[in-house]
């Protein structure tokens, strides 16, 4: 290796062509670390003109290596070829995001002098060069680079207008990864190449493999000069890449207003989707870009348009933590009940990450009822992940902390938990069960201080204890209720008894408080009857199972038409009519027995606050 170290020294002084001959007889391997040494020296060396420092400063040097792996099927041809490219490399090298690999290390030797001359910006050499007879300005080098893709590389606007002038038909030439010039000097931001380049006549829209515009490309950089010149020169606005991405959604992504407004005066569609059905008012919701995101509604986006998977602009803005985008979206009236694939909506996936800044904000856009047809509560996913502020914000909010799982997703754990009380219990955090127990301490503090459960309450008049309208969804609740003094008969007390029932009429009042009235018909006392008020559509869903606790604390009773109605349109709740069939006759000792165990276990038992508790219960003495 001393000589191929002795041929390096020498040859740093001065390189010519014919001092590439005098390699031939070296190894593979001499001259791969021909090429290291020479590399070291280089760094080195001092003695490159300001020009040539200028012209490397921004730029990969003309040996870097690709940012693709090398081929290493062509590994030793290459290192036959690694000496052929000199060069003076700067300090640093700037790393840049480019599609096609850098300017080729491996150049024919006849190519060396030109593209060189290019790099370091001799425009006299060059133009030397570029009119001597045995140049091929045509000739490109092994991935398809021509001497006017190295001009455009390195910005060296003088040697491009230089050859332009020599060979016109090289300006759309393209290399093998299918950029032309225009292309690449868009790429690399050089505007003055950009538009000498336009002057002379380059195709604007001619895009590389993936495929990618130079419009695209100058989006991608965020360069508001080099659209404008694109623009001014005719490019096409909605053109898409390999991902179906077009330059309006690449602007947006990047935030540049100012690029985002003119691609919409050209043309640009806010609408147009990306291969996986995203628009550019999505990226901008996922990405968190607030300006975009409010020019793109001024300008008419469907602010609630869905993605394939069902997910809207506010889901994802939800489920990126993206809280002024979510406010953004809310006061723009953004539908917060659009569930995503798995049936979440943007309240649940906020709870789920825990922001409860995004959770306040969604609470009032949210339906309650739309939750509870989702089958899961924010509540669950709160305690699920142990998002303590989540939880009490939800509590805070109304909330149903006895909320459960629908069937389909309990049977997604293995133990079947339903409630939120669960989740905490399971975690072992101690908090959340506090915030979540906290109602039914609330309760079982006024009891024992002696509040009257079969008070009447003015403001709701009923024929059965009022307290229990706040309390039959909440079945533990309810029966904590009974168990300690509340009168269970009144609630088969019907005017109407097994005659047909008027039709219930429904409003709203300022407090939106459901008001359910008999068109005119007379109720005793003008107060409401436990049937009439089962009927409210929030509550009867749970008419079985109530109907079911209530009969575990009475004997000798009749159901009236509207209870039996209630019973009749679930298939599950046929055995609670039997079961006051069984109460109506003569039972009363057996009754009596049974409420004394029923009593004595719910004294044993934790209140779990699930309304499955009354069939465990009923389950253990196996008496129905």
């Amino acid at each position: 290796m001393a000589a191929a170290a002795s041929v390096s020294r020498s040859a740093s002084g001065g390189r010519s062509f014919e001092d590439y001959s005098i390699y031939s007889t070296l190894s593979d391997d001499e001259l791969l670390q021909l090429a290291i040494e020479r590399s070291l020296t280089d760094l080195n060396d001092t003695t490159t003109t300001n020009d040539a420092i200028d012209a490397t400063k921004t730029a990969p040097v003309l040996a870097a290596s690709p940012p693709h792996p090398p081929d290493t099927a062509n590994a030793n041809a290459n290192a036959n070829n690694l000496h052929q490219c000199p060069h003076n490399p700067p300090p640093t090298v700037t790393p840049v995001h480019y599609s096609s690999p850098y300017p080729p290390s491996e150049l024919p030797p006849d190519l060396y002098p030109l593209f060189e001359a290019i790099r370091v910006g001799d425009a006299k050499k060059v133009r030397e060069l570029a009119t001597q007879s045995e140049t091929n300005l045509m000739l490109p080098s092994k991935p398809g680079w021509l001497a006017i893709h190295q001009a455009a590389w390195y910005g060296q606007e003088t040697c491009l207008k230089v050859l332009l002038s020599a060979q016109p038909g090289m300006i759309n030439k393209r290399t093998e990864s299918g950029e032309t010039a225009l292309l690449v000097a868009v790429s690399k931001g050089r505007l003055n190449c950009v538009n000498m380049l336009l002057e002379y006549g380059a195709d604007v829209d001619i895009a590389n493999h993936e495929p990618e515009t130079p419009l695209y490309k100058a989006c991608e950089r965020s360069s508001a000069a080099i659209v404008a010149a694109l623009l001014n020169y005719g490019a096409a606005v909605n053109t898409r890449c390999i991902l179906g991405w077009t330059a309006l959604q690449e602007a947006v992504c990047r935030n540049n207003l100012e690029i985002c407004d003119m691609l919409m005066k050209a043309g640009a569609k806010h609408n147009v989707k990306n291969t996986y059905g995203i628009s550019p008012l999505f990226t901008a919701a996922q990405s968190g870009q607030l300006a975009a995101l409010r020019f793109l509604l001024k300008h008419g986006a469907d602010i609630n348009s869905q993605a394939p998977d069902g997910a809207t602009a506010l889901y994802e803005a939800a489920k990126n933590g993206h809280e002024k985008v979510v406010e953004l979206l809310v006061s723009q009236k953004a539908d917060a009940n659009k569930p995503g694939k798995t049936g979440l909506l943007p309240i649940h996936i906020a709870a789920q990450i825990g922001s409860v800044n995004i959770v306040r904000m969604l609470m009032g856009a949210t339906s309650k009822a739309r939750v509870w047809r989702t089958g899961i509560s924010p509540l669950h996913l709160a305690a699920e992940r142990n998002r303590d502020d989540v939880l009490e914000a939800l509590i805070e909010a109304g909330y149903d902390v006895n909320a459960m799982l629908s069937e389909e997703r309990s049977r997604l754990y293995e133990d079947r938990r339903s409630t939120a009380l669960y989740f905490s219990v399971i975690n072992n955090n101690v908090d959340a069960v506090r915030m979540l127990m906290g109602c039914i301490e609330t309760l079982t503090l006024l009891v024992e201080h002696g509040a009257d459960i079969n008070a009447s309450i003015l403001t709701h008049p009923t024929t059965f204890p009022a307290v229990y309208m706040f309390s039959m969804k909440y079945l533990s609740l309810f029966k904590y209720l009974l168990d300690n003094g509340g009168h269970a008969l009144s609630c088969f007390d019907c005017f109407y008894g097994n005659k047909p029932h008027p039709p219930i009429r429904t409003t709203r009042s300022q407090t939106q408080e459901m008001i359910y009235s008999d068109r005119g018909l007379p109720q005793p006392q003008g107060t409401r009857g436990f049937c009439e008020m089962i009927s409210a559509p929030n509550i009867s869903r749970w008419a079985g199972p109530i109907i079911d606790v209530l009969l575990d604390y009475v004997g000798n009773v009749t159901l009236c038409s509207k209870l039996m109605e209630h019973l009749d349109s679930y298939p599950d709740w046929s055995g609670i009519k039997e079961k006051a069939a069984f109460i109506t006759s003569d039972c009363s000792q057996l009754l009596s027995v049974r409420y004394q165990a029923l009593r004595a276990m719910n004294n044993m038992l934790v209140i779990e606050g699930w309304a499955g508790s009354f069939y465990k219960e009923r389950t253990i003495f196996g008496l129905f």
